[in-house]
């Protein structure tokens, strides 16, 4: 059949095309299927099917496609091989690695629909990735995209696999392994469940898109980048995963791992920290399961040729005191400037000394940060991505809208709850909204009196505000108990 493009101007992840109901009934096309495009090339759209939208014999193509013109043939594609092998993880069915080199092809080449990613995304949430699975997707990853490379034998690198609010430690790290001469390009996600990432903290003060040739200028300038690592094409099959985990707030293991190892390869990074938080409201639980993570992680990086160490740390309660973007961001600059929350300054002087004795280094986090080195280093950082060097925390504005939450009696702080200040941050607006989120004001095992501050919920809109306030009225992310109370829940 041969029908006229047309330009559908709706901005989509995916390259969808839309049929008329008349022409899809005489191409026997119905949602979801692929058509094939043949016009200098041949190229691949999954139908939508509309009465409305479009005449008979004419194509509707969105932005992925909008390099489609004129008159063109087209014809129902067959479905991608790859969503058998879908069906068999569904399944709970190990997968070869040509089968996951197949689906991560088809994801990079937009040939999976939103459904069928979504099915992979679920496949690996329920039945898990052994750790065969792991190695081949993380390589397969890896091989797609684009690789930096760096003149020296050692590149530092850090990642958290999230969880723990206000645990905005990297950008503090960077500035001390930097300042202490090693290389140190790092490229971060933005939040995939929690309320901010780590490029949407370092956006607060600078840009965090870059080109390739821009991120190797930065680095040869400064030693290290805080870069979102989607900007470039460094295993860009990850970001379209997130984008599918996103809306169910999950991260599975398996996937996980592939994530960061196969960023960190693409990267040039040699040498890598994995912090991984544990306990009540962490993605991990237990130390057992932390233990065991920690060991697929080295055996994994061992196969991608990166030495990995990992950090297994307390995540029961936030470590800094602010939980969001602007919030986070503002913790991050006054540790570095002497001051700030303590469990965020001691995190990341610890993580810090771990990488760099990880690299060989004879040097002190510690004297790097007190000294003000680190600080030096990250606004020169700043600088060289475009930000304003010379910001103060002072600077940076919280939501314009807020409401405190206080104890409603006396006792003792007896659990301060990740999960539920990351979805009360959320809620409130972040990530999206750089300057909503949360302060907490207290932590585990301290007094408080009537009326004591525990924590404020910042937003940039009234009704964001409201929501995250309703959501708070039912929820308890906070708990106070009396002294008698409190020692009944310690035995």
């Amino acid at each position: 059949m041969r029908l006229e493009t047309t330009r559908i101007d709706i901005g989509t992840s995916r390259p969808l095309v839309l049929l008329n109901t008349a022409d899809a009934t005489e191409l026997g096309a119905h949602p979801l299927d692929r058509l094939r495009i043949d016009e200098n090339g041949t190229t691949t759209g999954i139908v939508k099917v509309t009465d409305e939208l479009v005449e008979r014999g004419v194509l509707g193509v969105t932005e992925p496609l909008h390099h489609v013109r004129g008159p063109v043939d087209v014809a129902l594609a067959g479905t991608p091989q790859s969503v058998q092998y879908v069906r068999k993880k569904l399944n709970d069915i190990e997968l070869e690695s040509h089968e996951l080199e197949a689906i991560v092809q088809d994801i990079h080449e937009n040939r999976l629909s939103d459904i069928e990613l979504s099915a992979y995304v679920s496949g690996v949430y329920a039945n898990g990735l052994s750790l065969q699975e792991t190695k081949h997707l993380t390589r397969a990853m890896t091989d797609i995209g684009q690789q930096l490379s760096w003149e020296t034998p050692v590149v530092a690198d850090k990642h958290s696999i999230g969880g723990v609010a206000g645990n905005c430690v990297t950008p503090i790290i960077v500035s001390i392994v930097a300042a202490a001469g090693l290389t140190m390009p790092k490229t971060s996600s933005r939040a995939v469940t929690s309320p901010a990432g780590t490029a949407d903290v370092v956006e607060v003060f600078c840009d965090v898109e870059f080109s390739m040739d821009e991120i190797e200028s930065i680095v040869a300038e400064t030693n290290g980048c805080l870069v979102w690592g989607g900007g470039v094409d460094l295993s860009p099959v990850d970001d379209a995963i997130i984008r599918a985990e996103n809306p169910l707030s999950i991260d599975p293991p398996g996937q996980l791992m592939a994530s960061v190892l196969s960023k960190k390869r693409s990267a040039g990074s040699t040498h890598v920290v994995i912090d991984i938080p544990y306990g009540e409201g962490a993605k991990v639980e237990s130390l057992a399961d932390a233990r065991e993570l920690a060991d697929d992680i080295k055996r994994v990086g061992a196969h991608l040729d990166v030495a990995v160490t990992c950090a297994i740390t307390h995540g029961t309660e936030p470590i800094g005191r602010g939980v969001g973007p602007l919030l986070e961001a503002r913790d991050v600059l006054a540790v570095l400037g002497g001051d700030g929350p303590e469990s965020l300054r001691l995190k990341s002087v610890r993580l810090a000394e771990m990488l760099l004795a990880h690299c060989g280094v004879d040097a002190s986090a510690t004297e790097i940060l007190e000294s003000g080195q680190a600080l030096d280093r990250f606004r020169r950082i700043v600088a060289a991505q475009g930000g304003d060097p010379d910001v103060e925390p002072d600077d940076l504005k919280p939501g314009s809208e807020s409401t405190t939450v206080q104890a409603d009696r006396s006792g003792v702080v007896t659990s301060v709850d990740n999960r539920q200040l990351c979805d009360l941050a959320r809620r409130a607006g972040a990530p999206k909204d750089a300057r909503a989120g949360l302060v907490i004001h207290t932590s585990t095992t301290e007094p408080v009196e009537p009326g004591d501050d525990l924590y404020t919920i910042y937003a940039e809109t009234a009704s964001k505000r409201a929501a995250a306030e309703t959501l708070a009225a039912d929820r308890e992310p906070i708990r106070v108990r009396s002294k008698t109370d409190a020692l009944v829940e310690q035995r």
